[in-house]
C-alpha cells in the first residue's frame, strides 16, 4: 500500500466510526480523528512519507513492532500507548481497518459509560455482547 492509499483508507474507516470527528488543531498539515473529544487517530507526513498515528495496547503495539517492519513507536507521542504506520508491501487495506478500528475502542473503553458511543469490548469484534 502506497501513502497516499494508506492515508485514504484510515481516513475512511475512521469516518465510519460512530461518533468520530476530524479536527486540526496543530494546523493543516495534521488530521487529527477524535471521538467525545479524546485523540484515537492522527495524519501527517513525517519529511515527505505519509504516517498514521495510532493508540495501541502496549503489548499489543510491541508485538506489531516486531512482526511488521512498517510499524514503529508512536511519532511525537508516547512511544508506549501509541504506533505509528506507514506505508508499504505488508500494509494492506485490513491492516490498517483493524488497527484503527482498535484505537477508536481503546479510546471508547475509556469514557465514562454514559458518553461511549458503542460497547468497546463487542464493537467490530464481530461478536454480539453476552446478554
Amino acid at each position: 500500500m502506497n501513502g497516499p492509499t494508506l492515508h485514504k483508507t484510515a481516513a475512511d474507516c475512521a469516518e465510519e466510526l460512530p461518533g468520530a470527528q476530524l479536527e486540526h488543531p496543530f494546523g493543516p498539515d495534521w488530521e487529527v480523528y477524535k471521538v467525545r473529544g479524546k485523540v484515537f487517530m492522527l495524519m501527517t507526513e513525517v519529511p515527505g512519507r505519509p504516517v498514521v498515528i495510532l493508540k495501541a495496547d502496549p503489548g499489543e503495539a510491541e508485538a506489531l513492532r516486531e512482526q511488521y517492519s512498517h510499524i514503529t513507536p508512536g511519532y511525537h507521542m508516547n512511544k508506549k500507548h501509541w504506533i505509528t504506520l506507514e506505508s508499504g508491501e505488508d500494509v494492506d487495506k485490513a491492516l490498517v481497518e483493524e488497527l484503527v478500528t482498535d484505537s477508536y475502542r481503546l479510546v471508547v473503553a475509556h469514557l465514562p459509560k454514559a458518553e461511549r458511543p458503542v460497547d468497546p469490548r463487542t464493537y467490530g469484534t464481530g461478536t454480539r455482547p453476552a446478554r
